[in-house]
């Protein structure tokens, strides 16, 4: 079994965060579902070998896509990052009561639809909040549907995940993962979570051009803009990243860098900003991939608004963070899948 080819099907894609870190790890996807035109456009740009389910030439709605209909083949491992909006403590918290939250119940149905083909491990992905908000009960929801549709899953299933503690990227970013194994395909549901903590030295100064200047203004903040004032008066260190929240100007420590958040692409002071040769700027999109982990190669297309793309980044899992965690799922089908 180690020497066969696992698969995985993607569900909220995304740009690919967790295709490629899957892929990273031996877990290839064979097709992907994602209803925003824009991220679709990314994702194809940067992998082009994952078919995307598409209705009419449109990127599929998750809530319209049917195993049978759409023929989706039997995978592996099922991931998806779903819509964190009404968990996430900066959302409206209103769990499943959202339109958005309710997405959660349409894996389910879909995996549920494979009947006797169900993937043998289902990953997913959201805020930690999921876990506690709703005075537990968000979480208590998903442990009895994924129970239900024939899975080992419990508290000790889902674990937060720090970028920060496992790479050597210098993000803050807590995420909660959680994965769930086909009682018919494994003895138990244990799991040992990717767990090493990375004492490397972080590097933002090589993800981030602190001492050069950019040629393209979008980027700098105007001395006459209302938060130029405000931020530039609390830089001391060329070296940081500050960020403006609800009227306060955070300073980061040396390298590291705040949360990055799909807010980012509503403008204002919802990106970080650095102080470089030229001025007070944001950081680039591209700089933001470097830090979610994105490989050198990966591009955006010129139709994608800069807005979109800060979006993208900010809604995307961090790949090496998929990757530690595919490794792990690797290596539990590998070595407890029954009859394996």
């Amino acid at each position: 079994m180690a020497d066969r080819q696992f698969t995985a099907g993607a569900l909220f894609a995304g740009i690919g965060g967790f295709c490629l870190g899957f892929s990273g790890a031996g877990i290839k996807t064979v097709w992907a579902v994602e209803n925003d035109e824009n991220a679709v456009k990314t994702y194809l740009k940067n992998i082009n070998d994952v078919r995307v389910i598409t209705h009419e030439d449109k990127p599929a709605d998750i809530r319209n896509v049917k195993v049978i209909n759409d023929d989706l083949e039997p995978v592996d491992v099922l991931h998806a990052g779903f819509p964190c909006q009404s968990f996430s403590i900066a959302g409206n918290r209103n769990g499943f009561n959202d339109e958005r939250g309710k997405l959660f119940f349409e894996i389910i149905r879909i995996v549920n639809e494979f009947k006797d083909k169900k993937p043998s491990v289902i990953v997913l992905e959201n805020s930690p909040n999921i876990k506690n908000g709703g005075d537990g009960a968000w979480f208590v929801e998903i442990k009895k549907e994924l129970q239900r549709a024939g899975y080992w899953f419990r508290e000790s299933n889902a674990q937060e995940l720090d970028i920060y503690e496992l790479t050597t990227l210098p993000q803050k970013r807590n995420r909660l993962f959680m994965v769930a194994f086909s009682r018919n395909h494994f003895k138990s549901g244990k799991f040992t979570f990717p767990h090493t903590h990375n004492t490397e030295d972080k590097s933002l100064s090589s993800l981030v051009g602190f001492d050069k200047a950019l040629s393209d203004d979008y980027y700098y903040l105007d001395e006459h803009n209302r938060y130029y004032k405000m931020i530039s008066n609390e830089v001391e260190d060329t070296s940081c990243i500050y960020q403006l929240r609800k009227y306060l100007v955070r300073v980061k420590e040396r390298d590291v860098c705040p949360t990055l958040t799909a807010n980012m692409g509503l403008g204002g002071h919802n990106v970080p900003f650095i102080h470089d040769q030229k001025g007070l700027r944001k950081l680039t999109e591209y700089e933001c991939l470097k830090i979610q982990g994105f490989p050198d190669r990966f591009m955006f297309p010129d139709e994608v608004a800069r807005s979109k793309r800060y979006m993208q980044v900010g809604n995307s899992v961090s790949v090496p963070v998929a990757r530690l965690l595919a490794e792990q799922v690797r290596k539990k089908i590998i070595e407890d899948r029954k009859n394996g």
